[in-house]
């Protein structure tokens, strides 16, 4: 079997000592490419160098995460779109909104995701996009855009049956991750992901964020890596009544064809 995942922050700190180490070790457990998340424009080129290691297997998205929009300026749109140039770059994001934790005020938020949704319509990209308690907003915004944009995916994706639907109705893609192994917060994804049609689901570590806690032993270190990816696939195999073969099958297609891998 081989896997996509979709989200992965190989940059982080998390990885300095060992990040070969976990690049093999993701190989080894069927892993076949993965997309590596940019959350900022300052960190587009160091991530671009790592995704030309291994142009094969390694891509990327260029964005500024919603976190990151109270530095959004009148030449981050030109910057964006320099850096979303390169080869191994396949989607815009991680943008969206977090009404969450509101570490950008939310006008701002609302400013550099517009603009790099019509920066996507423009370069002919598909969208990775970020949401935490802000379904209701983004689909609104979605709405005026989806019908120019190629694709969309809400990268791990941890909100209600609502806001699930009203992204299916959209047309998005649904990206899961271990969230939906832990009992304290995520068990009401267990039988949402049933409604996520084969063709819309995509799987993803969000490395090193979201150790899943089903893992069994887990890792001294609690950190979360791509080699994890196919304890998620367990669960949501499980949750699905599908074999992790199917599963496979799809969501890994569907992860090559929308960040266009093959």
């Amino acid at each position: 079997m081989e896997w996509v995942d979709i989200g992965v922050n190989l940059l982080d700190a998390a990885f300095d000592k060992d990040r070969e180490a976990v690049l093999e070790r993701a190989w080894a457990a069927g892993i076949s490419q993965m997309i590596l998340t940019a959350t900022g424009l300052d960190e587009c080129t160091a991530i671009q160098a790592q995704c030309a290691t291994d142009p094969q297997r390694l891509f990327c998205t260029a964005g500024v995460h919603p976190h990151g929009a109270r530095h959004w300026n009148s030449e981050s749109a030109n910057d964006l779109r320099l850096l979303a140039q390169a080869d191994c770059v396949r989607a815009i994001g991680e943008c969206g909104l977090d009404f969450n934790r509101d570490f950008s005020p939310r006008p701002q938020q609302l400013k550099a995701l517009e603009q790099q949704l019509e920066l996507a319509v423009e370069l002919g990209y598909p969208v990775f996009l970020h949401e935490r308690e802000a379904s209701d907003t983004l689909v609104g915004i979605l709405r005026d855009f989806r019908d120019r944009l190629p694709a969309a995916v809400v990268h791990c994706f941890t909100a209600d049956r609502q806001a699930l639907y009203g992204y299916l109705d959209l047309d998005l893609h649904i990206g899961i991750t271990g969230w939906i192994c832990d009992e304290r917060r995520g068990t009401h994804l267990q039988p949402l992901v049933r409604d996520i049609p084969a063709g819309r689901l995509m799987l993803e570590t969000d490395a090193p964020w979201l150790l899943p806690r089903t893992l069994s032993p887990k890792p001294k270190n609690r950190r979360n890596e791509p080699a994890w990816l196919p304890e998620v696939a367990s669960m949501v195999a499980a949750c699905r009544g599908e074999s992790l073969e199917l599963l496979a099958e799809h969501t890994t297609a569907t992860a090559r064809e929308f960040f266009r891998l093959v």
